[in-house]
């Protein structure tokens, strides 16, 4: 996951995309990834979980473009935006952090929304 966070944002950036659209193609690389991955091998994707995998792919490809455009060797980067994302991952994993459920709120009336 990690790793394919850190390729994704490399190749953008060397196709000359901005940092954002670098994170973004980093994110959606490890993402996709990881949907083919488990639909493949029969599983729920975990992205479909509770699980803090998103937030670990954004992290490790954001410190990677931040590293890469501040001029840090290619090497130093990729290995910095690697170990960031697992690091995220593997506490995560290790600790059970995990996003909150969504709880829905009441209704409002059409009154309180519009009051003529």
């Amino acid at each position: 996951m990690a790793l394919f966070a850190v390729i994704g944002a490399e190749k953008a950036l060397l196709a000359e995309a901005g940092p954002v659209v670098a994170i973004a193609m980093g994110v959606i690389t490890a993402t996709f990834g990881g949907i083919i991955r488990d639909v493949l091998g029969g599983e729920s994707p975990v992205i479909l979980s509770r699980e803090i995998y998103v937030s670990a792919v954004l992290g490790g490809a954001a410190i990677f473009v931040a590293l890469a455009t501040a001029g840090v060797p290619r090497e130093y980067a990729l290995a910095g935006g690697f170990l960031v994302g697992l690091a995220i991952r593997a506490a995560a994993l290790r600790w059970d952090w995990s996003l909150p459920r969504y709880r829905p709120r009441p209704g409002r009336t059409w009154g309180e929304i519009d009051p003529r």
